[in-house]
């Protein structure tokens, strides 16, 4: 009982950590984008959306090093579902968000299509790391679209930025390269541990890697997109709410997933299947409801938040 107390614990401290280091790594990437004359809108599809989807990336590369391909895969499949139903279903709750046609569009889209790849390439239940490389290439070839057609748009008034930048009151030289430097390692370090803890507690309980990755990793790795889409909410920037979220879940498709079998190639067992079509449904749900209304209302948001409370409970408790 003792050790499982500890483990909690030390999951509890690396959530706060990969919290802090993603914070500090987004604040400072944010800041250099815009020397580049990036638009904020650009700044928030992209780097905001990679900078929140670091917990992940360094759980995922940690654990493929480990060789516990479920964990890894399980945290980008379980990321992938807490994003759309709890995270935007809770955004929903508080209040009705109404989405940019284009998002619903391309972005939607795109979410649905590398929902799909990521399927395909688990299918016979190993990512290796040749299908890890057309993961990372195809988020290249997105992104390169991206932006590029962002930038035969007229830069918005930034206004009030969309998160809050913790660390500007801090002036000296080179302070961006540093606390880049800085939040990454707090997010290397913080990922390492939990995934450390989130095995004992595995083996503790006698749950399966699978099921602790894609519930209590996966939840503790969303912390940052859970946090923007609040704080963009908050401001009123409602479209960001739902573009941080599409935008972290293909990062966390074809990156995360991609660099992680480009570590080791990852096995993963039959129950990443069954994850994989509740995904897709949620996915194919979100995009629908997106499209047909271009809003996401309370009922909506009641629905997609159940719904996460149902795995969690099945995964945990089943």
């Amino acid at each position: 009982m003792a050790g499982t107390l500890v483990q909690l614990g030390i999951v509890a401290a690396t959530v706060v950590g990969l919290g802090l280091g993603a914070r500090l790594l987004v604040d400072a990437a944010v800041r250099l984008a815009r020397d580049f004359g990036l638009s904020d809108l650009t700044i928030g599809l992209t780097i905001v959306a990679a900078g929140t989807s670091t917990p992940e990336l360094a759980v995922t590369a940690d654990a493929a090093l480990k060789g516990l391909g479920d964990l890894a895969v399980g945290n980008v499949f379980g990321s992938n579902i807490y994003n759309l139903a709890f995270v935007l279903g809770v955004v929903a709750l508080i209040r009705v968000v109404p989405v940019e046609g284009g998002l619903v569009r391309r972005d939607g889209l795109m979410l649905l299509a590398s929902t799909l790849l990521g399927g395909f390439v688990v299918l016979d239940q190993l990512v290796t790391r040749l299908e890890g490389a057309v993961l990372v290439a195809v988020f290249v070839a997105y992104t390169a679209y991206l932006l590029h057609s962002r930038s035969d748009e007229s830069s918005p008034d930034p206004g009030e930025p969309v998160v809050r930048d913790i660390t500007a009151r801090f002036e000296f030289p080179g302070r961006d390269p540093l606390l880049l430097v800085v939040g990454l390692g707090i997010v290397l370090v913080s990922g390492d541990a939990l995934v450390g803890a989130a095995s004992a507690l595995a083996r503790d309980a006698g749950v399966s890697e699978w099921v602790i990755g894609g519930t209590i990793v996966a939840a503790g790795t969303s912390t940052p997109e859970f946090a923007v889409s609040l704080v963009a909410l908050r401001r009123g920037s409602l479209g960001v709410s739902v573009g941080n979220v599409v935008g972290s879940n293909v990062f966390n498709l074809a990156v995360v997933m991609g660099v992680g079998a480009l570590v080791r190639p990852l096995s993963v067992g039959p129950a990443a299947l069954g994850t994989f079509g509740w995904l897709l449904a949620v996915t194919l749900v979100m995009v629908a409801a997106l499209w047909t209304g271009r809003v996401l209302s309370r009922l909506e948001g009641v629905l997609f938040t159940a719904s996460e409370l149902v795995r969690w409970a099945l995964g945990l408790l089943g």
